[in-house]
């Protein structure tokens, strides 16, 4: 199954390439794809404060990159560059107060800087703690999407309808998505016959996002 979803895995909304974040917009979707390159943390804070990303993992793996942004032009400027740090920390804890793992990822990336040992290059830790962050995101993705196929098999194992509510998918996640992975797993078994997408206002996330997701990858979806 985790092969067979990861085959199946064609939506990705953060893409970390070459020294910089590139975000899937997501105020443009359906109509057309567009990527945003985030190459400051100021570019990340405002990406996630205007909503080009959304969902909280999603939201919370990008801080992580914006951190690593943010080292990377302190230390460039010298003096004390923890201390000018901790403003971008604080920067990027105000781009969304409501989302969970935003703060969760932010303190992440602190605790491993309070870790690092004089040798150490800080700015190459902490890049590869928010890869960290990344990848054991979409690792828990799959996880889920496994466990909820087994519970969707051990209620129901015939093909039904499921009802889903707003976008908890690849484009909230780092991953194949939350509940939207589990749809995705369940479909590839054969069980999933028809989605109904629910609507959340006021960025539309059913018709706008999931709709769009599910129909990209021909499974039938009505929003």
């Amino acid at each position: 199954m985790r092969d067979r979803l990861l085959a199946a895995e064609k939506v990705k909304a953060i893409d970390w390439r070459d020294g910089a974040l590139y975000l899937l917009d997501q105020r443009a979707l359906p109509s057309r794809e567009s990527w945003v390159a985030c190459v400051t943390v100021e570019d990340v804070a405002a990406a996630i404060r205007s909503m080009v990303v959304r969902g909280a993992p999603a939201i919370g793996i990008s801080a992580a990159y914006g951190l690593v942004l943010a080292a990377r032009e302190r230390i460039g400027e010298g003096g004390d560059w923890q201390a000018a740090w901790e403003e971008d920390y604080a920067l990027l804890a105000d781009a969304r107060p409501t989302a969970s793992n935003l703060f969760w990822a932010l303190k992440r990336m602190r605790d491993r800087l309070d870790r690092v040992k004089k040798h150490a290059d800080p700015l190459a830790v902490l890049e590869a703690e928010a890869i960290a962050i990344h990848e054991s995101d979409r690792e828990a993705n799959l996880t889920m999407a496994q466990l909820g196929v087994e519970l969707i098999r051990k209620h129901q194992g015939n093909a039904q309808a499921i009802l889903t509510h707003g976008n908890a998918g690849a484009l909230a996640t780092g991953g194949v998505g939350t509940a939207l992975g589990v749809i995705r797993a369940a479909y590839l078994e054969g069980m999933v016959e028809q989605v109904y997408a629910n609507e959340t206002r006021p960025w539309l996330q059913g018709s706008r996002l999931t709709a769009w997701e599910l129909a990209g990858e021909g499974i039938p979806v009505t929003a």
